[in-house]
């Protein structure tokens, strides 16, 4: 388990805003250098200022296994080591699921679940080989444990996301390596995620569907009212302490997860759950 965390490097994709940035001033706190890694360069840049010297600015597309893997040559040649990676970068997708392109499901996927993939690729193999304790959080939702409507690429990818990093988990756990593995499953944060859909590639044409607009539009209306993401930190940093599988934010989860499963115990489409 990694208990400690002075003197120690963190690599956050997604860090330059929302509870990307939030994890990231926490972990700096806490004595940690950070290295600030978002597809939007200057926020990143903005971000890592506001900390100060403990963090470093650095530009990544995790879609793009290359960029990923630059991005772990660089922080390994830089620090020497990384103990603390968090896979946070994420964008979503809204509208009906049969009015949504291939595209669009690709995009959503590239992101939130390929990004995480070329994570633990480029970054997991060095950090067994320090051989020192080390952690990787994976940044899911609630989403993957509450189903909603329009919102199916978004959804299915955050499933992915949580079995992903399950998966990860077990084989850590078989091969004794000295790194843990967790999932984030934020609720509702007053985050940018809504707007993520301006990162989209341009190659790919736009996402404006009327379905699509009418989502994005009732998701900023929740998020707005949404806790403040440095709300996030704590139960992360305890996650990581406690070596913990699923971090929630909110302990309504265990409510949550309940009436799902028992839904499905019954063989029963489980009913919405609201977002708290």
């Amino acid at each position: 388990m990694l208990t400690e965390f002075k003197d120690k490097v963190a690599v956050i994709t997604g860090a330059a805003n929302g509870i990307g940035a939030a994890l990231a001033r926490g972990f700096a706190a806490q004595g940690m250098q950070v290295v600030v890694a978002d597809l939007d360069q200057d926020n990143a840049a903005k971000t890592a200022a506001q900390i100060g010297t403990a963090a470093s600015p650095y530009r990544v597309d995790v879609a793009d296994y290359a960029s990923v893997r630059e991005l772990a040559d660089h922080a390994f040649d830089t620090y020497g080591q990384v103990d603390l990676l968090i896979n946070n970068a994420g964008v979503f997708q809204g509208g009906l699921s049969w009015e949504r392109s291939r595209e669009d499901w690709e995009w959503i996927f590239s992101v939130n679940v390929y990004g995480i993939i070329n994570g633990i690729k480029a970054f997991v193999p060095r950090m067994i080989a320090q051989d020192t304790e080390g952690h990787v959080v994976n940044t899911a939702s609630v989403a993957a444990f509450v189903a909603g409507p329009m919102s199916a690429p978004y959804v299915v990818s955050k499933n992915t996301a949580m079995s992903v990093t399950e998966c990860l988990a077990l084989d850590l756990q078989l091969t004794g390596a000295k790194i843990g593995a967790s999932v984030l499953t934020p609720s509702n944060f007053n985050t940018g995620i809504a707007q993520t859909g301006s990162l989209r590639p341009q190659a790919l044409g736009s996402d404006a569907t009327e379905d699509g607009v009418a989502c994005v539009e009732a998701l900023q209306s929740i998020l707005k009212d949404g806790a403040d993401p440095d709300e996030a930190f704590q139960p992360v940093l305890d996650g990581v302490r406690n070596d913990t599988f699923l971090i929630a934010t909110r302990p309504s989860f265990r409510e949550q997860l309940r009436v799902r499963y028992e839904a499905l115990m019954q063989q029963a489409l489980p009913p919405m759950a609201p977002l708290d």
